[in-house]
């Protein structure tokens, strides 16, 4: 079905009346969850819906910015004229980011990489009553920080965002991750009933070295814009 003149008059008259404020600028953006596999139908996952990441790409290629989306499984369409890769794990997407993050000017990492992995993924389905010792004990071994790995390889010229979704201590948590990821500002939430995850709107805080700026809750597509003008203000 095709969209209807006046939603094509909306996009055109949306796409022409935004500022080019990134124009030039190389853009990297990670979104979603990974999942990592327990056996052909199971695995571990989070909650993570990939709309915060999908709406930061959509708004920064609106701003005339080369936009690169990593992103995990998800339900929502892809954004037009971004380069999309998708990945499934958390190794898979520590590849892509390292492959993409050189030529980045702007590098925001909103997805949620599970912090664990099983240490061996089996290839058949573990079956109740046949595998229940593999079923009951799963050993996890530690996924790669993602965040960590690129801030130590961020330059210069280059912009590092970082994502933290607490559950209590919101802004201390962010503070400590701050410093350890080598980030430039971590943008901080809330999460858990019924808060961030799934939602179509979200309240964030903007945590760096120096301030801590809190935003009220906006639809994700306007806080996409928000977050957009934050982390220019940390280009050289």
């Amino acid at each position: 079905k095709l969209p209807s003149e006046d939603v094509l008059l909306q996009y055109i008259l949306k796409e022409t009346a935004c500022e080019k404020t990134m124009k030039g600028k190389r853009v990297l953006v990670t979104a979603g969850p990974t999942v990592e596999a327990i056996d052909p139908v199971r695995y571990i996952s989070n909650r993570s819906s990939g709309k915060t990441g999908y709406a930061i790409a959509r708004a920064a290629r609106r701003r005339g910015a080369d936009v690169t989306l990593i992103t995990g499984p998800v339900s929502i369409p892809a954004p037009s004229d971004v380069h999309v890769v998708h990945v499934n794990t958390a190794l898979e997407m520590l590849q892509a980011c390292e492959e993409a993050f050189p030529s980045a000017d702007i590098a925001l990492f909103s997805a949620a990489v599970a912090d664990m992995r099983p240490a061996h993924a089996a290839d058949h389905k573990l079956k109740k009553g046949a595998a229940d010792a593999d079923l009951g004990t799963i050993t996890l071994v530690e996924n790669p920080d993602i965040l960590a790995t690129i801030g130590a390889k961020k330059g210069p010229h280059q912009v590092v965002v970082g994502f933290a979704a607490e559950t209590d201590n919101v802004i201390a948590n962010a503070q400590a991750k701050l410093v350890k990821k080598n980030a430039d500002v971590i943008v901080a939430n809330r999460v858990g009933e019924g808060l961030a995850f799934g939602t179509d709107d979200n309240a964030v805080c903007f945590v760096d070295a120096d301030e801590i700026d809190e935003t009220p809750s906006m639809p994700k597509d306007k806080l996409a814009d928000v977050i957009l003008d934050h982390a220019l203000e940390y280009l050289r």
